[in-house]
């Protein structure tokens, strides 16, 4: 269990500042009739619009009868013709939607009016970034103008903000989808609902964007409403499904002139108290006894504390240094549960540390190079990120102490650690294509080892709806066998080996439009090639994948879209000897409420398995696998979302049993086929508006062919609790079990498992955490950004 209380400046969904020393009704009673209605024109039938400069920064409650009122309502640039992306492409929005965009010295201003019934509207006043299956609606910002990223600043009609970096990448490319989430700033939202529906305000200072230094500016903007119970996404300029990508669709923002992004240095000092009763198992298990037991030993600590430092700093207004010293990643959420029972090749958990997530996509490539998780426990690092010209960079340096903290007290490396770096740089060319270079370089002096990677890569829009990416590097890797058993090169292609050294491509080509979907996708990894900081899962395989749908999409009903899909690969190593083969159709529906239905009657898959895989194997072994399944969810309500899926079908058991002397279970002392089972379902409820409980249950069960005898049942229980006391408290609580139910029983001599090595086990974990966020706010001719504590 753990416990922790935070006092942090993590930017959040804040109430607007208070008004001018004058009220707005003084204000009013003091504007001339003949106050200027609006100083641009409505940007209605064509995608520019001219933002104008107002005399002072507007108000909710200039816009709470759904029209402007007041001096700077009135002189706001208006935004009205909305067009749907989905459910109807290029139809009008079904809501009537107006958006007043103005700017002053200090921040940029997007009010948004949206019409609707409000007892329809979906709202919760949840913690920040926390609000999916809300209305929402969304500026995007290319401040750049490039076509390629873009700040994305989103509230819900409670005021509560999701804020993000949208970067313009293929399918293929895409690891966390195109929004870099970890990106968090200051800005200022309000919302409410009204009875005609509801109004978001919205205020972003200039500070707390980049953009080129010069004295007239020329920015991309999209803007967004989303109704979640119609799945509509309605854009100003339109956002055609028929094309791939927003920003190449965007609207041009001028208007914007004398305005800085000035230059920022943020320091956070932080400080830390906790206490810990864990399990050390370090110890290897070749030098303890033979029981389990015996290897189990506890650190403890009743009370103790650390602290550090995060410091950043703005230069020549478009790059990023950030720096860190004894990081605090003990606020960072625990992952979602995932099943990692009888998996082949590693999981993928995303990594939610602030620090290695935030602009991550400036190392992004179409083959996975940079898995930051593979850094465990830094003490230190340092970031350069920006962009200047058509150059987009990004350096990054890091240590980890983790390879000697795994490893036991008595061992050469104990308290060592490793190093990694990795640079990147790319370059725009054409209207929305780019191509670049990246070294990542990863250094372990006390074990004799390295790895190097390097190569180029690009990315290119032929079409507006075709798009490719081509990705060609190389590694040289040495690893000191005399240490290898404790560090990431171990076994697989090094064992045994010193020296290795490999390639990796990567060709991928995307085609969408409105009713099609195709990707095709080609990899090409050689035995030797390896990457340390990536996220490579196997090695020695030419593969093909292909991902073809189509998308019928009815006028009327309540079906949005249903259709066919066949995804399929097809994998050989290096010698040309078939490795496997998947074939998966697909039967999807999209309702409206969020309601999706996917069909899978029947998976075809054909796995071969060789000695060099499983060394028990005498030879290789080919199966033949299939699943069916079917997975359902839905908001009926916009306090209830439910899901579940349920699949079943063969596969192979990897987590075979050990018992090879026993002629009855000798068959099972090797990777053997197998029937599964496999289930799943969430609920999330919001009994009231402030608080959101997340629950998750998570199934899987393997059983022989012959007998139907268990090999194993996995469970997972997990459930979350939100409750948002205010804008600045919060409290979340975890509760999570999860237990590996086998036919080995604690005390059975590991050699007597019969059909699983996995023993019996069951855990149970608490998270408590008490979050109050703390904001500063300057004050100066009482706009936001200037002196009150809120």
């Amino acid at each position: 269990m753990v416990v922790a209380v935070f006092l942090s400046a993590v930017p959040a969904a804040l109430p607007q500042v208070p008004s001018p020393a004058a009220s707005e009704s003084q204000r009013q009673s003091e504007t001339p009739a003949s106050a200027p209605q609006r100083l641009a024109v409505d940007a209605n039938h064509d995608d520019n619009l001219v933002i104008p400069r107002l005399p002072h920064g507007p108000t909710l409650d200039d816009f709470l009868s759904m029209k402007p009122a007041g001096e700077a309502a009135l002189a706001m640039a208006k935004v009205a013709r909305f067009l749907q992306r989905e459910p109807h492409d290029g139809e009008p929005v079904s809501e009537s939607t107006e958006v007043y965009l103005g700017y002053d010295d200090k921040n940029l201003y997007a009010v948004f009016v949206c019409h609707d019934d409000p007892a329809k509207v979906r709202a919760h006043e949840t913690r920040r970034e926390d609000f999916e299956g809300d209305d929402a609606v969304e500026i995007m910002l290319d401040t750049f103008h490039d076509r390629r990223r873009a700040y994305v600043f989103e509230v819900n009609p409670k005021g509560v903000q999701f804020d993000a970096i949208w970067t313009e990448a293929s399918y293929a490319e895409q690891t966390n989808g195109n929004f870099d989430v970890s990106f968090d700033t200051l800005w200022y939202s309000r919302g409410k609902i009204t009875s005609q529906g509801y109004v978001a305000w919205i205020a972003i200072p200039f500070r707390s964007l980049r953009f080129p230094a010069s004295q007239d500016q020329t920015w991309g903007v999209v803007l967004l409403r989303e109704i979640t119970r119609e799945n509509e996404k309605a854009f100003w300029p339109r956002v055609s499904i028929n094309q791939e990508g927003r920003l190449g669709q965007a609207g041009t923002a001028k208007g914007l002139n004398g305005i800085s992004p000035g230059r920022n240095i943020q320091l956070i000092p932080y400080g830390l108290l906790n206490s810990f009763h864990s399990v050390d198992d370090r110890r290897p298990y070749a030098t303890c006894s033979a029981s389990i037991d015996g290897c189990a030993r506890f650190q403890n600590r009743d009370v103790g504390g650390t602290f550090g430092l995060d410091g950043k700093m703005i230069l020549n207004d478009s790059l990023v240094l950030d720096a860190t010293a004894n990081p605090d990643f003990s606020q960072v959420e625990s992952d979602e549960p995932q099943v990692t029972v009888n998996q082949r090749y590693r999981v993928y958990f995303p990594e939610k540390r602030p620090f290695f997530i935030e602009n991550a996509d400036y190392f992004r490539t179409p083959i996975d190079l940079f898995f930051t998780r593979n850094i465990v426990d830094p003490s230190g690092g340092i970031r350069l990120t920006g962009k200047a010209g058509p150059y987009s960079m990004g350096i990054l340096s890091s240590d980890d102490r983790a390879p000697g903290l795994t490893v036991s007290t008595d061992d050469a490396l104990f308290k060592t650690r490793d190093y990694i770096t990795i640079a990147r740089v790319a370059r725009d060319v054409f209207k929305q294509s780019s191509i670049g270079a990246i070294y990542t370089d990863w250094e372990y002096p006390a074990a004799n080892s390295f790895n190097r990677v390097g190569g180029i890569d690009s990315r290119l829009k032929f079409l507006p709806k075709l798009t490719g990416t081509l990705q060609g590097v190389a590694s040289s890797t040495h690893c000191d066998p005399s240490f290898s058993s404790y560090f990431a090169c171990s076994g697989g292609n090094f064992s045994g080996l010193a020296y290795k050294f490999g390639t990796a491509y990567k060709a991928a080509l995307l085609y969408t439009d409105r009713h099609w979907f195709h990707q095709s996708t080609y990899n090409d990894v050689s035995p030797g090639f390896f990457s340390q900081p990536g996220f490579v899962t196997r090695v020695d395989l030419r593969e093909y994948r292909y991902d073809t749908s189509y998308s019928f999409r009815p006028k009327n009903g309540p079906v949005v879209s249903w259709g066919p899909e066949v995804y399929g690969h097809f994998t050989w190593d290096h010698t040309g000897l078939r490795l496997d083969t998947d074939y998966i159709p697909t039967l999807s529906a999209v309702l409206k409420k969020q309601t999706r239905i996917f069909v899978t009657p029947y998976e075809e898959y054909r796995e071969r398995l060789r000695p060099k895989d499983f060394p028990v194997l005498t030879q290789d072994a080919d199966f033949h696998e299939h699943a069916s399944g079917i997975a359902v969810s839905s908001s009926p309500l916009s306090q209830l979302t439910l899901g579940a899926q349920y699949y079943w079908g063969d596969a192979a058991n990897f987590v075979y049993g050990l018992n090879s002397k026993d002629p009855q279970f000798a068959r099972y002392a090797m990777p053997y086929l197998a029937r599964f089972d496999q289930a799943g379902a969430i609920a999330t409820i919001h009994p009231f508006t402030q608080l959101k409980i997340d629950n998750t249950y998570l199934f899987i069960r393997l059983r022989t062919r012959e007998t139907n005898a268990n090999i194993f049942n996995n469970h997972i229980i997990r459930s979350k609790w939100n409750w948002q006391l205010n804008r600045e408290l919060s409290l979340r609580v975890i509760l999570q079990y999860s237990a590996n139910l086998t036919r080995n029983k604690p005390g059975d001599p590991a050699n007597t498992y019969p059909l699983t090595f996995l023993p019996t086990t069951k855990n149970f974990n608490t998270d408590f955490l008490i979050t109050y966020g703390v904001r500063w706010l300057q004050q100066q001719s009482a706009e936001p950004g200037s002196g009150a504590w809120d």
